[in-house]
């Protein structure tokens, strides 16, 4: 990555209705004063799926190698990406229970994206005011609302 990285925010959240159950994410990307929201939805997930989708959502829609300072209300996700992935990885996708590591798809998509950039977690407090993570948890909420409302 060279010194004239493009440096971008990237504010994510995931909602579930159950666990599992239908579910769906909201991403911010923010660069200087423009935004771009990205929303989705899955039929039948789980609240961590849709936290990670969030991220990878926002990873995924940028076309060059960025700094970006990705934001979560996700303990799941940062740990995850910042303590736990390189033990994963060394004892085999394994978990401490020595069980095989939940959502492997998705960790394995996250590990090919943070190669192209440089990445740092943040977590904050979820329904805590926080006004990015707040915007991203309400367009969560709408996909699972929208999805529902064609459902019926």
């Amino acid at each position: 990555m060279t010194q004239e990285s493009i440096s971008v925010e990237i504010f994510s959240d995931g909602a579930c209705s159950g666990n599992p159950g239908p579910g769906g994410y909201g991403t911010i990307l923010r660069r200087g004063k423009y935004e771009k929201e990205l929303s989705g939805y899955a039929a039948e997930t789980t609240n961590n799926r849709m936290e990670m989708l969030g991220a990878i959502s926002g990873l995924e829609a940028l076309t060059r190698p960025c700094r970006v300072c990705l934001t979560t209300d996700s303990q799941y996700l940062v740990k995850g990406m910042t303590e736990w992935i390189e033990g994963w990885q060394r004892k085999g996708w394994k978990n401490s229970k020595k069980e095989e590591v939940a959502n492997r798809d998705l960790w394995e998509r996250l590990l090919e994206l943070v190669k192209k950039h440089q990445v740092d977690w943040v977590w904050v407090k979820g329904h805590a005011g926080h006004l990015e993570n707040e915007r991203c948890d309400e367009l969560a909420r709408l996909e699972i609302t929208k999805a529902s409302a064609n459902i019926e």
